[in-house]
């Protein structure tokens, strides 16, 4: 009885949890690969949020499988004449092996199909020991892919408007411009259109593809042999470690916007692309899903930075006070 008690009382902290204020709970939810009609389940919801109390607040907090009443009740609607042949379909199926970690061409196969050949491009883009003519072009498919798969991504959750009117055009543009896929749109558009190429460009798209397969094949390999031979401990690790790999995520992504200002004293510099990219990373700092990283990015660049700008540069004390007003307007 008593840990019948305990067991209450972990079910009913994690149902009094205030999900919405804590940032992860909107990084983990928009990971969260369901089709859109269940999305909007109020008991799908829910599941997921005790499965994100198990790993983050009390992982000794056991979450059931998620159940469905649909089949039931159907059956109870169908016919007494119906029953017996309903029955014998039922009895034949549960002889047959379950097919659900078999891979289907459906909408989320072909994006992890596209996900798993950005990552395998932006590996070859990356390495140094590549040939130049070869990353270049690796290093081009692989931003092309992530703006692909985005641009997939946002049209399966959002469509297109109702009406090309400038009010529906701007509330439309008001729900997607903070998710995370316009966010790696838009990354990968300004630096496929550079013209200096900056290898760090490909961590974030290396992090992004990498949690995605990985979240797939855990979701749907599970009964393979060669994924718990080879893949089990990889995936296990890439999923322990989400944060840190958005941190390194976040962490590049600044370090390109300090790039792309030193490059305003080289011949290929792009003052539209520099202002555009400045831009994006202050919606980074807003938007809910990267908000938490580039926060705490910017919080240890200004624990290192403001001593010595205080006591050696004072006189930068003025500009960035004003480009501090900007940031957090």
């Amino acid at each position: 009885m008593a840990g019948d008690g305990e067991a209450a009382e972990r079910a009913r902290r994690a149902a009094e949890y205030d999900y919405e204020s804590d940032p992860r709970w909107a990084d983990y939810w928009s990971n969260v690969l369901v089709p859109r009609h269940m999305a909007a389940r109020p008991d799908v919801v829910a599941h997921f949020k005790r499965k994100f109390y198990q790993r983050y607040i009390d992982p000794n907090f056991v979450v059931d499988g998620m159940t469905s009443a649909g089949p039931s009740q159907s059956a109870r609607t169908t016919p007494a004449g119906s029953s017996s042949a309903s029955t014998r379909a039922s009895s034949g199926s549960s002889t047959r092996p379950t097919t659900n970690n078999q891979l289907r061409f459906d909408r989320q196969s072909v994006h992890f199909a596209a996900h798993a050949w950005v990552l395998a491009v932006a590996v070859l883009g990356i390495l140094p020991i590549i040939p130049s003519n070869l990353s270049a072009k690796a290093y081009r498919l692989s931003l092309f892919g992530t703006m692909c798969t985005s641009f997939y991504s946002l049209y399966s959750l959002y469509g297109k408007p109702r009406a090309w009117t400038l009010v529906v055009v701007q509330t439309w543009l008001q729900a997607i411009i903070a998710g995370k896929d316009f966010i790696r749109f838009m990354f990968c558009f300004m630096f496929l259109m550079a013209q200096v190429h900056f290898k760090v460009a490909l961590i974030p798209v290396l992090c992004w593809s990498l949690d995605h397969v990985s979240r797939f094949l855990r979701r749907n390999f599970t009964g393979s042999i060669l994924y718990r031979r080879y893949l089990e401990q990889p995936c296990l690790w890439v999923e322990t470690n989400t944060s840190t790999l958005s941190l390194l995520s976040s962490y590049a992504e600044v370090s390109l916007g300090f790039l792309l200002t030193i490059s305003i004293f080289s011949w290929q510099r792009n003052i539209m692309q520099i202002l555009m990219y400045w831009n994006l990373l202050k919606l980074m700092y807003r938007a809910p899903v990267t908000s938490s990283y580039h926060q705490n990015v910017w919080s240890n660049i200004g624990r290192v930075a403001n001593p010595f700008i205080h006591n050696y540069l004072p006189f930068l004390t003025g500009p960035l006070s004003s480009i501090q007003t900007w940031w957090l307007r």
